[in-house]
Formats: C-alpha cells, sequence, structure tokens
C-alpha cells in the first residue's frame, strides 16, 4: 500500500499543473524587465554623453538644461517610436499566423487532426500515441495547440506595440534622470566629475541586473558596459572642451 501510494505521489500532475503557465509568465516578466534595464542604460549613456559633453564646451546652466532636456525628450520619444515599428511588425506577422490557422482549422480540421498527429510523431511519439494525443488537444483547444506545435507561440503573447513603446520610453527617461540631475545639481566645479561617477556607477548597476536576468557573469558585463561608458563620456567631454577652447562655441 505505501508503495502505490508513493507511485502515486510521484506521477501526481496535480502538484505541477500549474508550473507551464508560471514559467511562461515568469520568462514573459523578464524579458520586458531584461527590454526595460536596456532602455534605461540607453538613456544613462546618451544623455550623460551628450550633457557631459556640453559642459566641456560651456559652464552655462540655461544651455546645459536645454540639451539635457532635448537629449532626454527625443532620445525617449525615439526609442518608443522604434519600439512600436518593430513590436506591430512582429504582432502583426504573429497575427497573420494566428488567422491562417484559424482558417485551416475552420476549413481542413481533418486535415490540421492529421498534421498535429504527425508533427508530433516527429518529436518521438508512437503512432497511436501522437494520434491520440492530437486528438485530445484539439478536443480541448485545437488553435492552442496548433499554434504550440507548428509555430511555439500562444495567443496570449502576442506584444501590445502601445504598451512596448510606453515602456520603451519610460526606461529611457528613467535612466536619463540621472546623468541629468548629476550635471545640473552640483556647485560647477563638480559638474563633470559627479556626472562622470553617477553615470558610470549607474551603468555598472545596469549591466550586472541585465547580466543577472540574462544568466551571464556579472562582473565581466558591469566590467564591459561600464568602460564602454567611461569611453563614450570621455570622447564627448573632449570634444565639447575642444570646440569651447577653439571659440566653436
Amino acid at each position: 500500500m505505501g508503495s502505490r501510494s508513493g507511485q502515486q505521489r510521484a506521477v501526481d500532475p496535480r502538484p505541477h499543473e500549474n508550473e507551464p503557465h508560471e514559467l511562461a509568465g515568469l520568462a514573459a516578466r523578464l524579458n520586458w524587465l531584461r527590454a526595460g534595464v536596456l532602455g534605461a542604460n540607453d538613456g544613462i549613456v546618451s544623455v550623460a554623453a551628450l550633457v557631459v559633453g556640453v559642459a566641456g564646451a560651456t559652464t552655462d546652466f540655461g544651455t546645459l538644461l536645454a540639451a539635457g532636456l532635448a537629449a532626454m525628450i527625443g532620445g525617449a520619444l525615439s526609442m518608443a517610436l522604434g519600439e512600436y515599428v518593430s513590436v506591430s511588425s512582429s504582432a502583426d506577422s504573429q497575427q497573420a499566423l494566428i488567422a491562417k490557422e484559424t482558417r485551416e482549422l475552420r476549413d481542413q480540421p481533418e486535415d490540421e487532426l492529421a498534421e498535429l498527429a504527425a508533427l508530433y510523431r516527429a518529436k518521438g511519439l508512437s503512432r497511436d500515441t501522437a494520434v491520440r494525443v492530437a486528438r485530445e488537444l484539439t478536443a480541448h483547444d485545437a488553435l492552442a495547440a496548433h499554434l504550440d506545435a507548428e509555430l511555439n507561440i500562444r495567443e496570449e503573447d502576442v506584444a501590445s506595440p502601445w504598451h512596448a513603446a510606453f515602456a520603451s520610453a519610460v526606461s529611457f527617461v528613467a535612466g536619463a534622470v540621472l546623468p541629468l540631475l548629476a550635471i545640473l545639481l552640483p556647485p560647477e566645479p563638480l559638474r563633470v566629475p559627479t556626472a562622470f561617477a553617477a553615470t558610470l556607477l549607474a551603468l555598472a548597476g545596469t549591466g550586472a541586473l541585465g547580466a543577472w536576468l540574462g544568466g551571464a557573469r556579472l562582473v565581466r558585463a558591469a566590467v564591459r558596459v561600464t568602460a564602454g561608458g567611461a569611453l563614450a563620456l570621455a570622447a564627448t567631454y573632449l570634444i565639447g572642451t575642444w570646440l569651447g577652447v577653439s571659440g566653436v562655441v
């Protein structure tokens, strides 16, 4: 009796029946979070490089504020537009595939059932098992079964272009605020050093967080992102200083 109970517990699917949905939801959330980290990283680097370059040419507060705000707003709108176009193209393709599968299931149900069974046979199931699995899945949710087996997508996974655009813009602005405040708030002699320090610390944090979300090495990613940011800041500051000294601005 104890042995049978142990076997039943070992194969009982009920304790894990929600795991696939939970894992899929977690993966989707991690992807959005990773995209947000990358957007924030872009905001940090692009705005920091611009305001530090301008600070190398002039110490005028109004000029720094105008340049920083222009970079932040323009960058956020550019990121949002790019994300909207990219996600719209992907979503349109996915919706077209879903519509195609819906038509085929309506017009050729037997052919689609045979196709689904063939897909499961190709994955290693016996003929009888593949047919039984295909019939049961078709009875439960034919469209979902075909989308998963043929296209590896789900209807609920089709992203909203508007949501993606909004998230991209918000993450960019969140990253851009730090270097903008770092160049505006300190006394004039400390503006550039403070902006450098704040930007590099923020880049180290976003680099490590992005690596953690992707399962990569934290230190290597943080150093790589920080080194790239330092080069960008140094280059724009030197160019701005040269322009200021030469009297161009």
